[in-house]
C-alpha cells in the first residue's frame, strides 16, 4: 500500500494546508487542519443525526490527523494507482464490474445484488465509540439533480427503502433509530467517479458486520498496515 510522505510542496503533518490535496477542501477542513486532537469532539449519535437531517454534511469532520493522515494516504494512493478509483476496483470493489463507465444489471439502483457491494469505511469520521461507518458501492447511478449533485427525492426514497430493509430490519425492533444514512453531494466527494452511499449504525456486533460486509474491523487503520 502506497506511503507517500509529502504532498505538494507542504508536510502533511505541519500545521499549515496542504498545497496540493488529492479531494476538495472545505473550509471545514482547513480548519480542522490547524486544531489540536485535544480540543476535538466527536460526533455522537444526536449530533450525527441532526447533521444529516438538515443535510448540513459539510459538518461531518475527522479529527486533525486522522484527516492529515487521509491526506497523506489518498495522496500516495493517487501516486501508486492513478487515481483513487483505480485503487478501489483493483483492491476492494468486484472485480466483475470492470472499469467504468459500468454495465449495471439494473437500471435501479440496488434492485440487484450484483450491482453494489457494502464495505466496512477505512476513512470514517470520527464518530464516538460504538458507531460504525459503512459505504455501499453500486455501479449503477443514483439520479441526482444538476445543481450541486444532491439527491433527488426518489434517489431519497429508493435508498431509504434499501438502508430500511438492509441494515435496520437486520437489527430487529428498534432497529431504525440505530440506523443513519446520507449521500454527499458532488463537491464533498472524495471519490467522485464511483456512485456510493454512506450507512452509519450504532451498536452493531462484529458478527452482524461480517454478515453485511464479508469483512470484520481490523484492528489497525489503513496507514498502520
Amino acid at each position: 500500500m502506497a506511503t507517500c510522505q509529502k504532498m505538494g510542496d507542504s508536510s502533511i503533518n505541519g500545521d499549515s494546508v496542504p498545497s496540493k490535496p488529492a479531494f476538495n477542501l472545505t473550509n471545514v477542513d482547513k480548519w480542522i487542519l490547524q486544531q489540536p486532537d485535544e480540543t476535538f469532539k466527536k460526533h455522537d449519535w444526536e449530533d450525527l443525526r441532526r447533521i444529516i437531517e438538515s443535510n448540513q454534511l459539510q459538518d461531518l469532520k475527522r479529527t486533525p490527523t486522522e484527516l492529515r493522515k487521509y491526506l497523506e494516504w489518498t495522496a500516495g494512493i493517487k501516486e501508486e494507482y492513478g487515481s483513487m478509483t483505480d485503487y478501489l476496483m483493483k483492491n476492494r470493489l468486484p472485480s466483475a464490474w470492470g472499469q467504468p463507465p459500468f454495465t449495471p444489471a439494473s437500471t435501479v439502483p440496488m434492485a440487484d445484488a450484483s450491482d453494489y457491494a457494502i464495505l466496512l469505511n477505512d476513512w470514517p469520521y470520527a464518530l464516538a465509540p460504538g458507531i460504525t461507518h459503512v459505504i455501499v458501492w453500486t455501479r449503477t447511478r443514483i439520479p441526482a439533480d444538476d445543481d450541486r449533485g444532491d439527491m433527488l427525492p426518489e434517489s431519497r426514497r429508493l435508498v431509504g427503502d434499501f438502508v430500511r430493509r438492509t441494515f435496520a430490519d437486520a437489527l430487529g425492533p428498534g432497529g431504525e433509530d440505530r440506523v443513519l444514512w446520507f449521500k454527499n453531494w458532488v463537491a464533498l466527494q472524495s471519490v467522485r467517479a464511483l456512485e456510493h452511499f454512506h450507512v452509519l449504525v450504532k451498536d452493531v456486533d462484529h458478527d452482524m458486520l461480517e454478515k453485511w460486509t464479508g469483512e470484520r474491523p481490523k484492528a489497525k487503520r489503513p496507514w498502520e498496515e
